[in-house]
């Protein structure tokens, strides 16, 4: 298991590798489209057995990732 985040890590033997909430099976990217979807942030927190402060790692993750993100625009 590699943290790569506050509260997020990455384990190739959990839901094939791809980011998770630590401790738990949750992958960001299904708790990312809850949120998305209109879901609240308590709701998505009920569904899934998370705290708040769990679901805002998986905002501040998608942050971050979002703000590294380089794009080269081509004319």
């Amino acid at each position: 298991m590699i943290q790569i985040a506050p509260r997020i890590s990455v384990d190739e033997s959990v839901r094939f590798g791809r980011p998770v909430i630590q401790g738990t099976r949750v992958p960001v990217d299904l708790v990312l489209g809850k949120l998305a979807g209109g879901m609240a942030l308590e709701e998505v927190a009920g569904e899934y057995d998370l705290t708040r402060d769990q679901v805002l790692a998986v905002l501040a993750y998608a942050a971050q990732t979002v703000a590294a993100e380089q794009i080269r625009a081509i004319a």
